[in-house]
């Protein structure tokens, strides 16, 4: 064979290749033995019939299609060896040259390249994060609100109480044609919101509890809402919406009092005390958890930043794929899905890949650094830190799936597998980034052991009552906050 390559600039080479003409006619006769097995050729049993018959009986034009498939069956991953190409996956055969002599033209996409840069010289300053008093508090009384005792009343909604609603909401066109359905009417029922409290991560909408204060059983009311252009929906910035909300029932709420008795209430305390050095503990180690988080992302971008990553289209497609495949997951979690998604935005499929190329480029020059300061520092998972991993993420699906799905689960030695790989993957990453925070932060806080990062919860009395479960779940939660998304409607 012949080969030449040339480079192309999306990270993907073009093959030229020229076989020797004996290599086609192999070719041939096998195709032509592949051709009489399965078809009838009058006078000869499957398979006997011989070269010249075959050739007369289909044609040459069909012998050469398929003695041309053959041989690059045959012969690609030999034309790869030769010319030390690396593939991210299978290429693609773009133009038949000629046919004598055979040259084939192959474009190949290249397995991914990572140029690093120095990025053990990465420094930013490190503070460790301090829980107020403030904070313990208000973890307090969400735990009252939680316990809180309810009651329907038959009286104007109020603050802290709970409503019932009926719940629309239509966006108003840009082009002005009319509205399009932005949440398809349900059910759905909130807390009014203390004038003291911060409502910006309210839904629908900032503020939309206090709108409610005043109205009684059976009033509707119509909300008109726009959409700041900082808004955390992208879709949705500069969009003024409509929502219709009629009061199903308004609850009252009576709370227990902060003492030794609420504490046993809520999990195995001894007393308020214990409750509140439980809180203050959790919420420490949840603050420095954040706080890694946002450190780790600042060191992970300066280092993509000076780093020269090369990958084919194929590989951002592919992530691409995978983007919108976890966001019909998530919309689904919200009894959405893409297609209601894609009308409610007015939008094709075109339009809502293009979208989320930018998240899968994100995250692909993300992976592909830290694989690659992974392997340059050496860095892996020992056994028994991945079978106690293993152990616990096992132990976690097993608080929330039936005995039957975990049989079906452990059972399948693909899934198991494909568990066992991702684990190990994860905690690679972990220790990458372990290693990275470690090194920015060295100068700014070289006294304090940074190789150690303690797992947070979201609540103290989840915590508490069941460490283990939660302890997967707030793994699960890291993992999901550290890949991009592509935002969702409101």
């Amino acid at each position: 064979m012949k080969i030449e390559s040339q480079p192309l600039e999306d990270h993907q080479v073009k093959v030229v290749v020229e076989f020797e003409p004996e290599l086609l006619e192999q070719a041939k006769h096998r195709a032509a033995r592949q051709i009489a097995k399965r078809t009838k050729i009058p006078g000869f049993r499957p398979g006997k019939a011989p070269y010249n018959i075959v050739q007369r009986h289909v044609g040459d034009e069909v012998l050469v299609e398929e003695g041309v498939e053959i041989l690059i069956n045959d012969q690609y991953p030999e034309v790869l060896k030769e010319a030390d190409i690396h593939p991210y996956g299978p290429g693609k055969l773009e133009n038949i040259r000629s046919m004598d002599p055979l040259i084939l033209e192959f474009v190949v996409p290249l397995a991914a390249n990572v140029e690093l840069g120095d990025y053990r010289s990465v420094r930013f300053p490190y503070e460790q994060p301090v829980v107020s008093e403030q904070e313990i508090d208000a973890v307090i009384q969400n735990l009252r609100q939680r316990m809180a005792v309810e009651e329907k009343v038959d009286r104007p909604i109020g603050e802290g109480d709970r409503a019932h609603l009926r719940l629309s909401g239509f966006r108003q066109n840009e082009d002005g044609s009319g509205n399009s359905p932005l949440i398809l009417e349900r059910s759905h029922n909130l807390l009014i919101a203390l004038k003291s409290e911060d409502n910006r991560s309210e839904w629908p909408f900032p503020g939309f509890s206090r709108e409610l204060i005043g109205m009684t059983k059976g009033d509707h009311r119509t909300l008109v809402y726009t959409f700041p252009e900082e808004t955390d929906y992208d879709s949705l910035r500069g969009v003024t919406a409509t929502f219709e909300v009629e009061v199903e029932d308004v609850l009252s709420r009576t709370f227990p009092e902060p003492n030794d008795e609420f504490a046993q209430t809520v999990g195995d305390y001894e007393n308020f005390e214990a409750l509140l050095n439980d809180v203050r503990e959790t919420l420490s180690r949840q603050a420095t958890e954040n706080y890694n988080n946002e450190f780790d992302e600042q060191v992970v971008s300066t280092i993509i930043a000076q780093s020269t990553v090369k990958f084919p289209p194929q590989m951002l497609d592919d992530e691409t794929d995978e983007v919108l495949h976890q966001m019909g997951h998530r919309l689904e979690n919200q009894g959405l899905d893409l297609e209601t998604y894609k009308k409610t935005r007015g939008i094709d499929d075109q339009v809502l890949h293009e979208e989320a190329k930018p998240v899968a480029e994100t995250r692909i020059k993300r992976s592909l650094v830290l694989y690659k300061i992974a392997t340059e520092e050496k860095i892996e998972v020992e056994q028994d830190e991945l079978q106690a991993e293993t152990e616990r993420t096992l132990e976690a699906m097993a608080s929330y799936m039936d005995k039957e799905q975990m049989r079906r689960l452990t059972s399948d030695q693909n899934y198991v597998s494909n568990m066992v790989g991702n684990i190990m993957a994860e905690m690679r990453v972990e220790k990458t980034l372990e290693l990275l925070r470690s090194i920015a932060r060295s100068e700014s806080d070289s006294s304090k052991d940074t190789a150690t990062e303690e797992q947070g919860t979201d609540q103290a009395l989840e915590a508490k009552k069941a460490p283990k479960a939660k302890s997967k779940k707030q793994t699960t939660q890291k993992r999901k906050s550290k890949e991009g998304k592509v935002d969702e409607p409101a």
